[in-house]
């Protein structure tokens, strides 16, 4: 027969019976429809009893296990090994059912992405225990209600269980779960069970693996466990004794012998911790080891094994590494966690940061992790450092941004002609991605103005209180901690950001984007020859592994704030992303300037033209115009719409204002968008009260202008629009933290916590309270205590302002 008998309902093959679902005759017939005839030649096609599978291209050289956790979404052949905490129930008797169904789920969404799927499992024993338990249950409750009535019932003991008889009365339970399971994504799964004596013995391991290979190439995931009816003890001392030998005396070591045998890309090792700890888990200074590599053992220590099954973690790690020699990658992780079972196995094949990765490629620097330390250690001491060497350092970095402009040009250029020849920036981007001697002196300029105001911002008091006599309370500002900066195509960002945070003392990592790697990397350098003057080197950090941003927003121990400056999509993804870790930014900038019959001629075009074209890709430029309906059909209506066109501005009506027109603009899709390039919208509004009413509507609390020569009007609009930034007569492009005179910003917020607006020195700072006191207890102030609450103000000490 053909493969063509893959589109009849019912296949046969000798010993099985398989029913395709009409989903799955659908899917195939797909393939199979006479425009596809000539493509389906060059896919790879495994045919197993007249189906064809179509793989992924999922094929690399085995021998060497993958360096890094971002090339795991490569790997073809994979185990998954099932940890008896993860399959059992809490009680010990019986399966964690829907664990295993969401195991199944992720495995079989792998497997028909093309991969090899292999699971090793625990949990005969747990099901045979919850079948033995019942049936000596019913078994004694109807011996003893025939002699002994029903009063002894209560009396009833079960007898110890032996594991070996449990898991004789579970297996075949289990095997048929998993069936029905997997039949639930047409999927099938067959039963292997071994011993250590069939890797011993030549011909067997021979059998087993001629086994494997052929069930992996007819599509069906084997089930492999341990025959735990049979098997001997494990000998002492038998085991790792070499790359071809290790002795199968629990399901992990049977994991790494299986995945070493079939040469596996990887091994995903599930049990019921997050993954290895540098001391037991639970334990007040234990670290999640994110990257683990061989010789690391001595930094770790072991606690006990699992409450249930054979192996610990110093079981896992010696497999582990074991497998590792062989050419597997692993990773150990949780797989009991009810918020991240779901998806565990799939997010590692994606490569996010889940569990602990064995790898035997060291990095060259240090870890994100140790980074994160390293800048918050850091930060502390540069908080430490008085005004006048926090100021010296940051006129320093000033100094260095003009006096090696030449090195950073050069560094520059090569990212553009990298970006040029890749083709993979838009103009806009390009732009952002340029430096010139310019943009160098205005950002040595804007750093001397952050240097000139931090003098008084880390440790200044803002309030006073004399809560009784010489009882005295402070509220001073401190730094907010370790900040997470992600950027894009803006080298210039960093020396900016790197200013503002060591002007109010906090730690720093900058996360930029590939594109500008060389400018970014000697932008850092210099900022760390600036910090090393006061011997705080560390505290700006610059990530260079291959970390993925969704990775960093997990790193809540190490990270205070995180603040995104890029796209509407990055922020978004970053909000998105985020675990615990506040976001301080913008998702959009959707910005209006409103056109008031009031306006004047001079001003309106100037203001306009600016707010848009100057810089169009800018989340401060001008998105939408709002114009009064008296002003359509005027000379003043009219200079508008040339001055757009003479400067290339692509225009899309507005609901309101396409009615009004017989051939209009194309109609804009949603009031909501940020073009970001020379396109704006039109918009019509009947007074002052509705284009504050439009811009709460579909604006995003940026910055709003009004212009108009009619102050009572423009108070109106001042007072009434609730955005960050609201302006009279100026264009958008003002809101920046240069052009307000904060020297820098490290982005623009539009939450109503904390910071709003341009974001320099004081949105990087929050308060502690400082009580000094006398021998004073609350219970003093008691109804019959001697002392009473004055809270009195006190004067605030002389702020330098210069």
């Amino acid at each position: 027969m053909s493969c063509q008998a893959a589109l009849n309902p019912l296949v046969r093959s000798p010993g099985w019976c398989f029913v395709l679902s009409p989903h799955a005759i659908a899917a195939v017939s797909r393939f199979y429809l006479p425009h596809h005839t000539q493509s389906l030649r060059n896919e790879s096609i495994r045919c197993w009893s007249n189906i064809p599978f179509i793989t992924m291209p999922l094929s690399r050289a085995h021998g060497k296990s993958f360096a890094h956790r971002s090339e795991l979404k490569h790997a073809k052949r994979i185990v998954v090994k099932l940890g008896s905490a993860v399959v059992t129930r809490g009680d010990e008797c019986g399966l964690a059912l829907g664990r295993l169904a969401s195991i199944v789920e992720q495995v079989s969404m792998l497997q028909n992405q093309g991969r090899e799927m292999m699971i090793v499992t625990s949990g005969a024993v747990a099901f045979g225990k919850q079948r033995l338990r019942h049936e000596i249950l019913l078994s004694q409750s109807v011996r003893q209600a025939l002699h002994s009535g029903q009063s002894q019932l209560k009396d009833m003991a079960i007898p110890v269980l032996e594991a070996r008889a449990c898991a004789a009365a579970g297996q075949s339970g289990l095997m048929a779960l998993y069936e029905a399971m997997f039949t639930q994504y047409s999927i099938c799964a067959a039963q292997i069970l071994v011993t250590n004596l069939d890797f011993h013995d030549e011909q067997k391991r021979r059998n087993l693996n001629g086994t494997l290979h052929e069930l992996l190439r007819m599509n069906i995931v084997p089930i492999i466990n341990t025959n735990d009816a049979v098997v001997p003890p494990p000998e002492p001392n038998s085991d790792l004794q070499g790359v071809n030998v290790i002795s199968v005396k629990d399901n992990d070591s049977l994991a790494a012998r299986l995945a070493v045998e079939m040469k596996t890309d990887l091994l995903i090792v599930l049990s019921d911790v997050e993954g290895l700890f540098d001391s037991p888990p639970g334990s007040d200074d234990a670290k999640l080891i994110d990257i683990f590599y061989p010789g690391d053992q001595q930094s770790v220590t072991f606690g006990t094994k699992s409450r249930v099954g054979m192996g610990g973690m110093e079981a896992k790690v010696k497999a582990a590494l074991w497998a590792l020699q062989g050419g597997t990658s692993v990773v150990i992780a949780n797989g009991t966690h009810p918020k991240i079972s779901g998806h565990v196995i799939t997010d590692i094949v994606e490569g996010k940061k889940v569990g602990t990765f064995f790898s035997e490629v060291k990095p060259a620097g240090p870890t994100v992790e140790q980074q994160g330390e390293m800048s918050r250690a850091g930060g502390r001491t540069l908080a430490a450092l008085q005004p006048e060497q926090r100021a010296e350092i940051i006129y320093r970095l000033a100094d260095l941004l003009t006096d090696q402009r030449e090195e950073i040009l050069l560094a520059n250029k090569k990212d553009l002609e990298e970006a040029e020849n890749k083709g993979r920036l838009a103009l806009p981007l390009l732009k952002r991605l340029s430096l010139s001697t310019s943009k160098l002196n205005s950002l040595a300029i804007g750093l001397r103005q952050i240097a000139a105001s931090s003098q008084d911002s880390v440790g200044r008091i803002i309030r006073r209180t004399r809560i009784a006599k010489d009882l005295e309370l402070e509220q001073v500002t401190v730094p907010i901690g370790v900040l997470l900066v992600i950027f894009e195509s803006r080298p210039d960002c960093l020396p900016q950001v790197s200013a503002l945070a060591i002007a109010s003392g906090n730690g720093l990592l900058l996360k930029g984007g590939k594109e500008a790697a060389y400018s970014n990397q000697i932008l850092h350098h210099l900022t760390q020859e600036a910090l090393s003057i006061h011997g705080v080197k560390d505290a700006v950090q610059l990530v260079n592994t291959r970390e993925e941003v969704e990775d960093l927003c997990r790193l809540d121990k190490l990270i205070d704030l995180i603040i995104p400056r890029g796209s509407s999509q990055l922020v978004r993804n970053i909000q998105k992303a985020a675990k615990g870790i506040p976001v301080m930014g913008h998702s959009e900038g959707i910005c209006h300037v409103y056109v008031d019959t009031d306006a004047s001629v001079e001003k309106v075009t100037r203001i306009i033209r600016d707010s848009k074209c100057e810089y169009p890709a800018a989340c401060n430029a001008l998105e939408t115009l709002l114009i009064h309906r008296d002003l359509l059909r005027t000379p003043l209506f009219d200079q508008i719409i040339d001055m757009l066109r003479v400067e290339q501005v692509k225009i899309h009506a507005g609901p309101k204002f396409a009615s009004y027109l017989t051939f209009s603009p194309s109609e804009v899709k949603s009031l909501r968008t940020e073009y970001g390039d020379l396109e704006c919208c039109i918009e019509v509004v009947d007074s002052v009260q509705e284009a504050v009413e439009h811009i709460h509507k579909y604006g995003s609390s940026h910055t709003d202008v009004i212009i108009t020569e009619n102050e009572k009007t423009a108070e109106f609009f001042l007072q009434h629009v609730d955005s960050a930034c609201v302006f009279w007569n100026a264009s958008t492009r003002f809101s920046d933290g240069y052009r307000f005179g904060l020297g820098a910003e490290v982005g623009i917020s539009t939450s109503r916590i904390h910071a709003r607006g341009p974001v320099g020195i004081e949105g990087l700072l929050t308060t502690k309270w400082l009580l000094r006191g006398d021998n004073h207890v609350v219970s003093d102030f008691s109804e019959h205590g001697s002392m009473k609450y004055l809270h009195e103000n006190l004067p605030l000490p002389h702020r330098n302002t210069s």
